[in-house]
């Protein structure tokens, strides 16, 4: 339950982040922050260092990119419900690439969570969609293609592979951000504390201890029984939202909400029995 506390302010308290720096150029300063803690755990060198790279553009730069860009765009609380759509993906992408099975509890789980996204994401009164929200379907859907790839390699420890998706994510995102950015020096040096802090909070505690604790419990408990817990990260994320950063609470997101971890609920509740534990257990904790 620390872990998904942990996680579920995360995302409100990087709202506040990438209010005040450009979002690519605060997701790079996370990344820098991570490979330097992380520095120690670049040994041993994966052999597979190519396969690795491409994980590390799925499940790190690109996905932590676009979900940043959705924040910067959408609610916290918002953001927080769509995002839960990386599982539904990566079951569906384990069925297409692995040749997971998959039944009809676990279909009828993936259809909510679609609907409740699609309730979320639509704007009354017009045929469009939420941009930001729309960010944040693309983010999951690149944090589901990395996972997928993380089949294709040998075990890697943790926090070997969390040192090398850092190391390989911030140099393209820093050169992304001085392409499609600006102001990133101004905004960093007049930054308030909240920042400072938030940017410690997502390094140290979320990225390091957070996941690293989670790592620990999947060897220890089946994943059937710690994904459904998992579910309380969204739920933190909007009760935050709400009472800190003053979002509203619609009856689209309330009803979203419902049928989107609902869905999810379904599709967690019985282990998948091709992907490895730390690709299904980073789909739920974006």
């Amino acid at each position: 339950m620390a872990c998904c506390f942990v996680w579920g302010i995360n995302l409100p308290w990087t709202r506040v982040i990438v209010s005040e720096i450009p979002p690519v150029f605060a997701v790079a300063l996370r990344f820098v922050g991570i490979a330097l803690c992380l520095a120690p755990m670049l040994r041993p060198v994966p052999k597979q260092w190519g396969k690795v790279f491409a994980i590390s553009m799925g499940i790190g730069a690109m996905h932590f990119a676009l979900l940043f860009l959705g924040l910067a765009a959408a609610p916290a609380s918002a953001v927080a419900i769509v995002g839960q759509l990386g599982l539904p993906m990566v079951t569906i992408l384990s069925v297409l690439v692995l040749g997971e099975v998959v039944r009809a509890k676990r279909i009828s789980g993936m259809v909510l969570a679609f609907a409740g996204v699609l309730v979320i994401l639509w704007k009354p009164g017009a045929l469009a969609f939420d941009p930001g929200l729309l960010w944040v379907v693309a983010s999951a859907a690149c944090g589901a293609v990395g996972s997928i790839m993380m089949k294709k390699i040998d075990p890697l420890p943790a926090l070997n592979l969390q040192a090398w998706v850092a190391l390989f994510s911030f140099p393209p995102l820093m050169a992304l951000s001085l392409i499609t950015e600006t102001g990133q020096i101004e905004a960093l040096t007049s930054a308030s504390w909240q920042v400072w802090t938030g940017l410690a909070f997502s390094v140290l505690v979320v990225s390091i201890f957070g996941h690293s604790a989670y790592y620990v419990i999947l060897k220890n408990y089946e994943i059937t029984r710690v994904a459904p817990l998992t579910l309380m990260v969204p739920v933190w994320a909007v009760i935050v939202g709400i009472v800190v950063l003053g979002e509203p609470m619609s009856w689209q997101l309330g009803l979203g909400a419902a049928l989107t971890l609902a869905g999810v609920g379904l599709v967690a509740s019985r282990e998948n029995r091709v992907l490895p534990d730390e690709a299904v257990s980073g789909m739920r904790n974006g």
